[in-house]
């Protein structure tokens, strides 16, 4: 069943657990996919941010201790997805996957206030340090648990035939959230002086995010419920259910890897270019833009090819371009630094990740039934992101 699953439409196993309803209204399409862009916008943000952020709470002599100090604590909301990923996927099999999705957003607006409004190290000494690593541990928390509930969510409301475009909007929103961080990041750059963004422009993207969350609040209120499982499936209990499907766990749990550390190695291209490679803060959040971009466009071209093709040739064979271009494009980086080479490298590691990574999140809740659907990827993500995702940039750096 597990390899049935990757077919064009999903497999024949599990397709009618789960009925989907005859007309879509792009309204609920666009309550999860506003929801999630605002929770990885929320996340992703400390991470293009982290040079600011570490001489803010990580004050050292050496900068670059500063910036690993500062990546480690971006790890560090990381280490509560899998538990996240436990409880919120759990309660999303059972209860439902509005009430899980509107939980999520509530955890990341704790999280998200506490870093825009904690003071810096300078004013209150490791306090800040303190309530910074807390914020994050709240983040990651609720990231954990918001892929789960959204991505079942979007393949039980996909038309047949249609999953893998439906289901691809779950990794395309991430890219919205990493263009809008990169859009924005790019005018403080650009607009404030380098001292003002020591001080306080990087606290702008967070306030910004704080002030969209109503929208996404609202939008999740009025979205119907999809879990429309066989009668008793959603009073079983998913922690119980889930030990009869180790196999598919784990084939997700390896699924999760290929695509985690080629994601964050991109997402890192800011900080690389700013720290390591010396080009300026303005260039370095161009290759924000490109990632988000790519991603966005990449993410919606695997989601359709594998409606088209398969989910198993557009994983497998993106991978494949991503083992032979990988090297060549960083060595091309290394010799010869500049914007174009840059950008190359955003483009060339988020496209190629995207188009593998789309197809592989509609993939593994179609290989659960319904009453474990959510619990099963927010397991294999959440323990996935969370080992290979939270340590890619400290070893980077």
């Amino acid at each position: 069943m597990a390899t049935d699953a990757m077919t064009a439409d999903g497999g024949g196993a599990n397709r009618q657990t789960v009925a989907a309803p005859p007309r879509v209204s792009p309204k609920i399409v666009a309550a999860t996919v506003a929801g999630n862009a605002l929770e990885f916008f929320d996340f992703t943000t400390y991470a293009f941010f982290a040079v600011y952020i570490g001489a803010a709470f990580f004050p050292t002599h050496d900068p670059l201790v500063s910036v690993m100090l500062s990546v480690a604590v971006f790890g560090v909301g990381f280490v509560t997805r899998p538990l996240g990923g436990v409880f919120i996927g759990a309660f999303a099999d059972r209860v439902g996957r509005k009430p899980a999705m509107l939980l999520t957003i509530a955890l990341i607006t704790v999280g998200t206030m506490g870093l825009a409004l904690t003071p810096s190290y300078e004013r209150i000494g490791i306090t800040a340090a303190i309530i910074v690593i807390i914020c994050r541990l709240i983040q990651g928390f609720a990231l954990g648990g918001e892929v789960g509930p959204s991505s079942s969510f979007l393949i039980e409301i996909a038309p047949p035939g249609r999953r893998g475009f439906y289901g691809s909007w779950q990794l395309a929103s991430q890219g919205i959230a990493s263009l809008a961080a990169g859009i924005v990041g790019l005018a403080l750059t650009l607009t404030l002086t380098p001292e003002q963004m020591h001080a306080w422009g990087w606290r702008v993207p967070f306030f910004l995010g704080l002030g969209l969350i109503p929208i996404a609040v609202y939008l999740r209120r009025n979205m119907p419920e999809s879990l429309h499982g066989e009668a008793g499936e959603a009073v079983k209990n998913p922690l119980v259910e889930i030990r009869n499907h180790f196999r598919p766990v784990i084939l997700s749990l390896m699924l999760i890897m290929g695509m985690t550390i080629s994601t964050y190695a991109a997402i890192y291209m800011t900080t690389y270019a700013i720290t390591t490679l010396k080009l300026s803060a303005a260039v370095g959040m161009m290759a924000t833009v490109v990632f988000g971009i790519s991603t966005w466009a990449g993410s919606l071209i695997g989601g359709w090819l594998s409606d088209r093709y398969g989910r198993k040739p557009v994983i497998l064979w993106a991978r494949v371009a991503i083992v032979v271009l990988t090297i060549p494009v960083f060595m091309l980086l290394v010799k010869a630094p500049s914007i174009g080479t840059l950008l190359l490298a955003s483009v060339t590691l988020s496209t190629l990740t995207a188009i593998s990574g789309a197809p592989s999140l509609v993939a593994i809740p179609e290989l659960f039934p319904a009453h474990v659907r959510a619990l099963g990827l927010s397991i294999a993500y959440a323990f996935g992101v969370a080992f290979f995702g939270g340590t890619a940039q400290l070893v980077i750096t």
